[in-house]
């Protein structure tokens, strides 16, 4: 992904209307979700919704699928792994970022 890419994605994910309908597209995955059920859920207004949902296409953030009188809009997989790619390449220098697993608390030796 090039910087440009992300800027883009970031700023379309920097409105907090926007990204609560982004994260529940993403919740929904390939299923998808209408814009009506988004509305009911998030109470957002039509126009409103309309204008994020355009953000998000332009961000490529999330499809769009008509599905006879309806559409289903779905997460980007791809996209948003690339996205997360962008942000963890090189990571804590290159060393993993799990932590170590903390002993087993049977196994532990105490004393006293």
């Amino acid at each position: 992904m090039k910087n440009t890419e992300a800027v883009r994605a970031f700023l379309a994910l920097g409105q907090p209307s926007r990204l609560n309908v982004f994260r529940l597209i993403v919740q929904k995955g390939e299923a998808g979700i209408c814009p009506t059920d988004i509305r009911e859920l998030l109470g957002v207004p039509a126009a409103t919704l309309s204008f994020h949902l355009k953000e998000l296409l332009q961000a490529d953030l999330i499809s769009v699928e008509r599905q006879s009188r309806h559409l289903i809009y779905r997460p980007r997989a791809d996209v948003v792994q690339s996205l997360m790619n962008f942000l963890l390449f090189n990571c804590c220098g290159g060393k993993s970022c799990t932590p170590d697993p903390l002993p087993n608390a049977s196994s532990a030796s105490f004393t006293s």
